[in-house]
């Protein structure tokens, strides 16, 4: 598959560092909480908390954060996050798919509208944006950590599909339902991933011109601001350079 435009490929080359830090800080963190409430708080018992902890440690989030994280598992024993999906399509009718956590869906759903009509685009029901998608295990890990040929022998025995070099990092994919066993698999070789995640790719990208590049980035970091949003996938394919 041609390198897919998840929003998080091309979000670092835009500026404003700090505020992006506490952005990601606060959304792994929520993610943690919730992964060691729905589950174990041992993360070699929760590959979801171990997941999220491997994501904080490769965005350098202090250990005292992730600490704190997971003991607000214990406590914040009133609210209900729900990991809930939004669908439709941005400017110049641009698939998007927005993951969000949210304790208040109602409000969620209000400010993610918002946006989309603000940028010109429309929130859809499910399915009318993720048909343009297919959803992958994706797992990837840093170029420093292991060789070109040693991740491609070791993806292959691990029961990934495929193993796409990037610039800085390799990306391994396979289906949803494997993704714990073969991150399991790579981690008797591996000790750092920058992330584990169910992603959204999809299946046809499409170019568009720079000014509506500008447009879109516009869009997309707008929808990150929310809090509630953790993750946003769109089919177009970004220019990085």
């Amino acid at each position: 598959m041609a390198g897919h435009s998840h929003w998080a490929g091309i979000k670092h080359k835009k500026g404003k560092a700090d505020k992006q830090r506490s952005k990601i800080f606060s959304k792994i963190s929520k993610e943690i909480t919730v992964a060691a409430k729905l589950g174990d708080k041992d993360p070699a018992m929760n590959p979801r908390l171990r997941s999220a902890i491997q994501a904080a440690r490769s965005a350098n989030m202090p250990k005292d954060n992730i600490e704190r994280a997971i003991d607000k598992s214990s406590v914040n024993t009133g609210s209900n996050f729900e990991n809930l999906r939004y669908e439709g399509f941005g400017p110049d009718k641009v698939a998007v798919i927005v993951e969000a956590l949210t304790d208040n869906k109602n409000r969620t759903a209000s400010n993610i509208r918002t946006i989309f009509q603000k940028a010109g685009g429309s929130l859809g029901t499910q399915g009318s944006a993720s048909h343009n998608f297919s959803q992958m295990g994706v797992i990837k890990i840093n170029r420093d950590e292991i060789s070109e040929e040693k991740i491609l022998e070791l993806a292959i025995e691990a029961g990934a599909d495929e193993c796409i070099t990037k610039d800085i990092f390799y990306e391994i994919q396979c289906p949803v339902s494997k993704i714990y066993n073969v991150k399991k698999n790579l981690e008797n070789t591996i000790s750092n991933f920058i992330s584990t995640e169910i992603e959204w790719i999809p299946l046809i990208n499409v170019k568009i011109s720079s000014e509506q590049q500008e447009k879109l980035m516009e869009f997309f970091e707008t929808l990150e601001d929310d809090d509630d949003v953790q993750n946003i996938y769109s089919n177009v394919e970004f220019k990085t350079s």
